[in-house]
C-alpha cells in the first residue's frame, strides 16, 4: 500500500500532531511495515501486530518519553520501535550491528527498561512511578503493558502485591489475548476468559482486590475506547489497571489463525502469508526435538517418568509428551521457579522428573535448584534447552552462563552432549535412576547426525572421550563446540589430540592428570563464559596438581555476546573452528 502518515512520524510528538480520525490509517500503514519487514528479514511478529492499536493510543495519550512506557515482553514492542525513531533502521532489526530485538535502555530514551525475560515490567515500572515520587514529579505517568501470560508469573504478583499498598502513579495495561507464545494456562488465564468485551465476571475482581482501580475489559482495536479509557484512568490517583482484549497476529489471516506458529514464523511470502516453503533436502534433527521424542519413548516404558516445562511446550518440543501423555506432562505457564521445586515434590515421591527449562530462563530459579533440589539431593532431571549462543534474539536470551552459574553447587551432575546420539544417551542413563540430579544442557538449532535414533546405551557418569590423540597439543572440548575442534585439529599444520570431557562435574580426573602429564599445551574450549565455566574447572584442578604445562581457554570473554547468527557470534568470541585453528598454530610455530 502507498504509505502517507508513517513516513512522517519519527517522534512520538509527530505522531500526536494527527487527527484522532487519522489514527485507523496510520495503524493499516504501522501493521503493513511490520509485515513487509518481518516477511523479508523474520522475527518476532504476532505479537507486535496484535498491539498496533495499543501502542499508537499509548504513544498519543501520553508524553512520552517523559511518561514512562515499559513493555513486558518485548516482542510486542516492534511498532514502539517504529514510532520511537527506529523506522529507517528496522530493517537492521536483530542482525549482528543492527538494533535490538527487544526494547534496550542503550538504544533509545523511549526504551525505559531492557525487556527480554518476562514478568519483569510491574517491578521496573513501580521503582520508577516511587522515583518520581520521591523527586517529587507527581504529573508523571509510569505505563507497564503486560501479556495475560506474563502476569500469571510470580514476579508479576509481586509486583502488584507491592503497588497496590502505596499510592503510586502507575498504569498496568493488560494486554488480554489469551497466549503467550504457546497458549497461556493456569487458574488465572480461567479468570480472564471469563472476562470478554460482552461479559463481566459477577465474582470479586482479582485486581480490585489488590488495590488497583480496575477499568474493562476494553477492545484494543478501538481507538475510541483505548484513548478514552487512557484519558479517564490519568485522572484516577494511585496503582491502576485497564484490561485490554486484543488479538494476537490481527490483520494477517495466518498470523490469527495459527498464533504458535506466527509468534516468530522466519521468512514468508508478505503477498499471501504462507511460510515460504522448507527445503526438500533431509536435514538432521533440532536438539529440542531429539529430546522431545526421546522423552515420549522412554516414558512409554516407564510410567515413573514426568514432564514439565515452563510455557514452553513448543519450544522444547514436550508437546510431544503432553500429547503422547497427558496426565504425565505439565505446562506450568511462566513460572521457573514454581517448576523447579514442583519437579523436586515429585522427585520425593520417586517419580523420574525431566525439567525442561531454556537455560538463560533457569537463572530465574537459581535459588530453588541450590535449596530446593540440590541441597536435598533429589534427582531431578533437567533438560537446559538453548545453552551457549542463540543468535538473534541477543542477550537477554544467550544460554552463556549456566556451567558457571552450576559448576559450584555440591551434588549436582553436568553433562553437555556433543551430538543427538549422546542426548539420547545421556536421558536414558538419567531415566535409569541417579543418586544426583543432573543438568544436560544442549544448544538451538541442529545436530548434525541424519539418523539419530540410535539404540540407547548407558553412559558411565564421569567419564570422558577420547576423540583422536597425538602431537604435543590437546584440545578439549565440552559439548557440540566438539564440531568446531576437530574440524580445526584436522587442519593443523601437525597432529592435534582432541577430547571430549562430556561431563564438567564430575570432571574426568584420572584423564585430566594423564593429559597434564603428556601435553606440553593444553587448549579448552566451550560455548559459554570462560570465567567461572569449563576451562576455569580445568585450570582450578591443574593447579591442584601443579601441572607444568600452559592452558588457554576459548570460550566468551568478559562481556555479553549482541545479537547475531550464531556463526557470526562464535566467530567474534573466538570459538569457531577458525578461531581455534589460528589457537593451535600459534603453538605450534
Amino acid at each position: 500500500m502507498n504509505h502517507t502518515l508513517l513516513p512522517h512520524i519519527d517522534t512520538p510528538a509527530d505522531l500526536r500532531t494527527l487527527d484522532r480520525k487519522q489514527l485507523p490509517d496510520l495503524a493499516t500503514e504501522l501493521r503493513d511495515f511490520i509485515l513487509d519487514i518481518v516477511a523479508a528479514k523474520a522475527g518476532h511478529l504476532g505479537a507486535s501486530l496484535g498491539v498496533v492499536e495499543l501502542t499508537i493510543a499509548l504513544h498519543y495519550s501520553f508524553n512520552t518519553p517523559d511518561d514512562q512506557l515499559v513493555w513486558d515482553v518485548g516482542h510486542q514492542a516492534y511498532g514502539h520501535k517504529i514510532l520511537t525513531g527506529r523506522r529507517a533502521i528496522f530493517h537492521t532489526n536483530r542482525q549482528l550491528g543492527g538494533i535490538s530485538g527487544f526494547p534496550k535502555r542503550s538504544e533509545s530514551p523511549y526504551d525505559t527498561f531492557g525487556v527480554g525475560h518476562s514478568s519483569t515490567g510491574i517491578s521496573a515500572a513501580l521503582g520508577m512511578a516511587i522515583a518520581s515520587k520521591l523527586s517529587g514529579n507527581l504529573d508523571r505517568q509510569h505505563l507497564v503493558v503486560i501479556g495475560d501470560a506474563s502476569i500469571a508469573s510470580g514476579m508479576a504478583f509481586e509486583g502488584l502485591n507491592h503497588a497496590g499498598v502505596t499510592d503510586a502513579n502507575l498504569l498496568v495495561v493488560l494486554n488480554d489475548n489469551a497466549i503467550g507464545i504457546d497458549p497461556s494456562v493456569g487458574a488465572l488465564k480461567e479468570y480472564l476468559l471469563k472476562a470478554t468485551l460482552s461479559n463481566t465476571p459477577e465474582q470479586d475482581n482479582i485486581f480490585e482486590a489488590l488495590n488497583f482501580t480496575y477499568k474493562g475489559p476494553v477492545d484494543g482495536h478501538d481507538f475510541d475506547a483505548l484513548l478514552d479509557a487512557f484519558e479517564q484512568l490519568k485522572n484516577v490517583k494511585g496503582p491502576k489497571l485497564l484490561h485490554v482484549i486484543t488479538k494476537k497476529g490481527k490483520g494477517l489471516a495466518q498470523a490469527e489463525a495459527d498464533q504458535v506458529t506466527y509468534h516468530a514464523p522466519g521468512k514468508f511470502d508478505r503477498k499471501t502469508g504462507e511460510l515460504l516453503p522448507k527445503s526438500a533436502e533431509k536435514l538432521p534433527p533440532k536438539f529440542q526435538d531429539v529430546f522431545g521424542h526421546t522423552i515420549v519413548e522412554l516414558a512409554e516404558k516407564d510410567e515413573k517418568i514426568i514432564g514439565i516445562t515452563p510455557a514452553m511446550p513448543t519450544g522444547s518440543s514436550l508437546k510431544y509428551m503432553m500429547e503422547a501423555f497427558p496426565e504425565r506432562a505439565f505446562d506450568v505457564g511462566i513460572a521457573e521457579q514454581h517448576a523447579v521445586t514442583f519437579a523436586a515434590g515429585l522427585a520425593t515421591q520417586g517419580f523420574k522428573v525431566f525439567c525442561n527449562i531454556y537455560s538463560t530462563f533457569l537463572q530465574r530459579a537459581y535459588d530453588q535448584v541450590i535449596h530446593d533440589v540440590c541441597l536435598q539431593q533429589l534427582p531431578v532431571i533437567f533438560c537446559l534447552d538453548r545453552a551457549g549462543v542463540v543468535g538473534e534474539d541477543g542477550p537477554t536470551h544467550h544460554g552463556i552462563f549456566d556451567l558457571a552459574y552450576l559448576r559450584c553447587i555440591p551434588n549436582l551432575i553436568i553433562y553437555a552432549p556433543a551430538n543427538e546420539a549422546d542426548l539420547r544417551n545421556i536421558m536414558h542413563t538419567a531415566a535409569q535412576g541417579l543418586e544426583n540430579p543432573i543438568a544436560i544442557r544442549y544448544p538451538r538449532g541442529r545436530g548434525e547426525v541424519i539418523d539419530w535414533k540410535s539404540s540407547l546405551e548407558k553412559l558411565e557418569i564421569g567419564s570422558a572421550k577420547t576423540i583422536q590423540s597425538g602431537g604435543k597439543i590437546a584440545v578439549l572440548s565440552l559439548g557440540t563446540v566438539l564440531t568446531d575442534v576437530i574440524e580445526a585439529a584436522n587442519k593443523a599444520s601437525q597432529n592435534v589430540s582432541v577430547y571430549d570431557l562430556q561431563f564438567l562435574a564430575p570432571l574426568d580426573h584420572q584423564l585430566l592428570e594423564s593429559i597434564f602429564e603428556q601435553y606440553d599445551v593444553l587448549i579448552t574450549v566451550e560455548d559459554g563464559v570462560v570465567s567461572g565455566g569449563f576451562g576455569s574447572a580445568v585450570t582450578e584442578f591443574a593447579a591442584l596438581k601443579k601441572a607444568q604445562l600452559t592452558i588457554e581457554c576459548l570460550g566468551i570473554q568478559d562481556h555479553f555476546p549482541e545479537h547475531g547468527s550464531i556463526a557470526e557470534l562464535k566467530a567474534a568470541s573466538g570459538y569457531d573452528s577458525d578461531s581455534i585453528l589460528a589457537v593451535i598454530e600459534s603453538y605450534l610455530k
